[in-house]
């Protein structure tokens, strides 16, 4: 990585966790909402009857209430549990057991699966800082997306999760970097590629 591109991302990622840390809570419940409702269209307009999705951070695009959802309509959901390798294991999720994992990120208790059980799901929901319009999809600096991602031979679709105003004309982009299928925001889908 040149030191230009590293300053670039570390700048832009400040910038979109800032942005996000001066939402108020009418604007965070107003998409929460917008965004229930645009995942479960996604769902069931292809059908989707498994998927990984990930336990959402207070600043991040709220998924509980699509979880919550997913739950109740039988839904089969894998939620990521870091490991210390930079590697993601994954657990059914039940929407009720979750702990601290790495870095404070909450994780879903239960049976740990291998990272090879992100094969079998309908589609991928990541999370994401910030995805550009080329599908180029900006983490937040700690790979395990990205390695996830890069690692399967035959992927599932994978969207990424994030608020309308960071969907972005274009973000710094490194070898390393996976792009996504598409994004999912609180008032849209947008499919790059099939």
């Amino acid at each position: 990585m040149t030191a230009d591109l590293g300053n670039e991302k570390r700048a832009l990622r400040a910038d979109l966790r800032q942005r996000r840390r001066s939402r108020t809570s009418t604007e965070r419940d107003a998409d929460a909402q917008s965004l229930t409702a645009t995942l479960q269209r996604f769902v069931e307009e292809r059908q989707i009857t498994s998927v990984a999705v990930y336990l959402s951070a207070p600043d991040e695009p709220d998924v509980r209430p699509f979880l919550n959802w997913a739950f109740e309509q039988g839904i089969r959901v894998l939620l990521p549990v870091t490991r210390e390798d930079g590697l993601l294991d994954w657990a059914v999720g039940d929407g009720t057991s979750e702990r601290e994992g790495l870095f404070g990120m909450p994780e879903v208790v239960g049976e740990v699966l291998s990272p090879l059980a992100i094969n079998d799901v309908d589609a991928i929901l990541t999370p994401a800082a910030a995805v550009g319009h080329d599908g180029v999809r900006m983490g937040w600096g700690r790979g395990y997306y990205d390695k996830t991602l890069g690692s399967m031979a035959k992927r599932p679709p994978v969207y990424a999760v994030v608020f309308d105003a960071e969907y972005l004309v274009e973000v710094p982009r490194e070898a390393h970097d996976e792009p996504v299928d598409g994004i999912i925001t609180p008032s849209r889908i947008i499919t790059f590629r099939s």
